[in-house]
Formats: C-alpha cells, structure tokens, sequence
C-alpha cells in the first residue's frame, strides 16, 4: 500500500491560473500548485533542489520528481500550443497571507492547518 502524500508547503497560490494560445488550443494540461511553486523556486528564483525542498517541506527526491513532471507539462504546453490550468494538489499555503516575500525560508511560517487545494472550474 503506497504511502499518503506529505502535504507540500507553498508561499501563495498562483495569480493566473489559466493559460491559453490566442487560438483556442487543444486539450487542457492539468499543473499542480506544488508543480507550479517548484518551477517558481527552481527556475523563477534560482533556488537549488536542496533549497526548494526545504522550502517545501519535502525531500529531494520528491522534488525532482515534481520539478520534471511541471517542465514536462510546460514543454507540452508551449510547443503543442494546450491549454494550461493550474489547480489542486496536496498543498499547504503559508498562513501569512501570500506574501512572505522572495526570501521567504518558511522560519515564521507554522503548520496552522493544511489545505488540500481544489479549485476545479471549467475553462
């Protein structure tokens, strides 16, 4: 029997959650909230994988694991020209109101509850 997921801590929810060609695009590509905060460590802020899986509250491995599926799905995205929605996944947002700021390092964030985001809507 497979382990449950380890809640993933994220500083805020995303600010654009849909993302489409001027076109239409074809199907919809379905990104995770803790796909989308590893991108936005990783390659936004130049964070190392140790540093975002710190940041994260999540091991290495698991972070490479959810780095390489989010490229995947952004690779997909900008050359088959899909719909992108970000939503869901087993995260944690931080209690201090989406803005701990780009050097954030969660040290004044405390696990007050953990929020298994969902915010399907049709696009």
């Amino acid at each position: 029997m497979p382990r449950p997921q380890k809640c993933r801590r994220v500083c805020a929810m995303p600010q654009r959650c849909r993302f489409a060609p001027e076109e239409g695009g074809g199907e919809v590509l379905r990104m995770t909230v803790d796909e989308f905060e590893a991108i936005r460590l990783m390659d936004h802020m130049g964070y190392t994988q140790e540093q975002c899986a710190q940041q994260m509250g999540i091991s290495r491995p698991t972070v490479t694991g959810i780095y390489e599926s989010a490229r995947r799905k952004l690779a997909a995205f900008l050359v088959e020209g899909r719909r992108l929605v970000i939503e869901g996944g087993p995260v944690e947002v931080c209690p201090h109101g989406g803005g701990c700021g780009h050097s954030c390092r969660r040290a004044h964030c405390k696990k007050e509850g953990k929020i298994h985001h969902e915010n399907r809507s049709n696009l």
